[in-house]
């Protein structure tokens, strides 16, 4: 059988930042990617989000696209600074009006909103603070969501905290390819930290306000192989699972911080001794809140070869990166997907999954019939998709998948160069084009299953 559970939700995803545009309008205030983008060379095009799809005024068109394409729900995130411009109140009135708006929009089109709090346009104001590497970061986030769901809580009853920790601490505050553009590997640790902190202590906020709530949080998860199965390869495997996926889930699990990760950082100097001197007591456990879901966002899989031996000391490479890459020189690798969430399943036991992000990226505009004709993206939607299926039919408790995005859209460092959308957008006029792609998921959420085709 190619079909999915009955109750599946099917949905689309995007970010705040990355599509509304009006970044100086209704009071919002500036937000950390403003200030990035402004400034020169860290944008590779020399753009910025201050128009972007221009959803804040287009958006019942585009609610008016996803009904049409079918989705069950819509998982879009709130602008902090729209809402509470200097990071904490008094709250925009105007900025909140905005989201109810589009909260009752997508209610009367029959799609559910899935919320996010936190995709990653902090207020400059709090960065100014000190950002999440500052503990008094996690009590203003906290402010928020309960400022949000206070308001949008009679509507909405599924919430994500917080998008992807993992590029919000390193992108952000390790290597600077992100907002705010720190490289300070202690201020990574300590954002991650409170980014988990903050998580915890919302929960509890946004169950007291919301009536039924479901709560969980999204990562983006790389599961690894290394290159080959010398020990180097194998310990530096090792090493990036843990920094990139068990140093986010196994705190969110109970377990603390990985200790053979701690012991990694004090090698190689991030730490000066094995106490984490940015955690503090009960914090582990304000944590470790149950929550209903783990949100997953999967694009690719990392082959992992040391670099702690020179290459012709090490042993021949077995695993190589297959020959489809995405515009963003990802790999594609669809059973990848499956394999993360069989581990997911296996080690940590998760109530319920949901695909929270997939997609690539492919330049495809329209042909001179006005068809955009996306194969490669129609083709990786598929068989991501058959890979979802298969971790069902293996016990995983899938559901739902949103794919990513409903919009080509402003790719943070990349600028426009890179599109996702399912809809081609012409940034100079704001058209929006349904591509193939978005043709094919139409026709598997009419049918809740793979068995589709389309026309040539």
């Amino acid at each position: 059988m190619r079909q999915f559970p009955p109750d599946f939700l099917w949905g689309v995803a995007t970010s705040s930042y990355q599509i509304e545009g009006a970044t100086t309008v209704d009071g919002r205030g500036e937000s950390i990617w403003d200030r990035f983008s402004a400034t020169p060379g860290k944008i590779a095009d020399g753009t910025d989000g201050s128009v972007a799809c221009d959803h804040y005024n287009r958006w019942p068109e585009d609610v008016a696209l996803m009904k049409w394409m079918g989705v069950k729900a819509y998982r879009f995130s709130i602008a902090w600074p729209r809402v509470l411009p200097t990071g904490r109140g008094p709250v925009n009135r105007k900025g909140l009006d905005f989201y109810s708006r589009l909260v009752d929009g997508l209610l009367a089109a029959g799609i559910e909103p899935f919320v996010t709090l936190y995709h990653w346009d902090m207020p400059q104001v709090l960065q100014d603070q000190g950002g999440w590497p500052a503990r008094d970061t996690v009590s203003a986030f906290v402010e928020y969501a309960d400022e949000v769901s206070q308001v949008l809580g009679d509507r909405v009853t599924r919430w994500i905290t917080h998008n992807e920790p993992w590029c919000i601490s390193f992108l952000g505050y390790a290597n600077g390819e992100h907002a705010p553009g720190h490289k300070n590997y202690r201020e990574m640790l300590a954002a991650a930290h409170h980014l988990l902190l903050s998580h915890g202590q919302a929960v509890s906020v946004l169950r007291s306000n919301v009536k039924n709530a479901e709560v969980g949080i999204t990562l983006n998860l790389v599961p690894a192989q290394p290159a080959s199965p010398s020990a180097a390869d194998l310990d530096a495997c090792r090493a990036f699972d843990g920094m990139f996926n068990r140093w986010f889930l196994d705190p969110l699990a109970g377990r603390g911080y990985p200790k053979d990760v701690i012991a990694d950082h004090v090698a190689d100097g991030h730490l000066s001794s094995e106490t984490l001197d940015f955690v503090q007591p009960g914090d582990l456990e304000a944590i470790a809140t149950p929550t209903d879901f783990l949100g997953v966002n999967y694009y690719n899989r990392g082959i992992i070869r040391s670099n702690r031996i020179p290459e012709s000391e090490n042993a021949p490479r077995t695993v190589h990166v297959g020959p489809e890459r995405t515009d963003m020189d990802w790999e594609v690798y669809a059973s990848g997907l499956t394999d993360l969430l069989l581990r997911l399943k296996k080690d940590y036991a998760p109530p319920r999954l949901y695909i929270t992000e997939n997609g690539a990226a492919y330049a495809t505009g329209p042909d001179a019939d006005g068809r955009v004709r996306d194969t490669k993206r129609s083709h990786y939607l598929r068989t991501h998709l058959e890979a979802s299926l298969a971790a069902i039919q293996q016990g995983v408790p899938l559901g739902g998948y949103f794919a990513w995005s409903l919009l080509d859209n402003f790719e943070w460092a990349y600028g426009y160069q890179k599109r996702f959308g399912l809809v081609f957008v012409d940034y100079a006029t704001q058209k929006r084009i349904p591509k193939d792609s978005a043709h094919l998921y139409r026709a598997v959420i009419a049918r809740n299953g793979l068995d589709v085709e389309l026309a040539a």
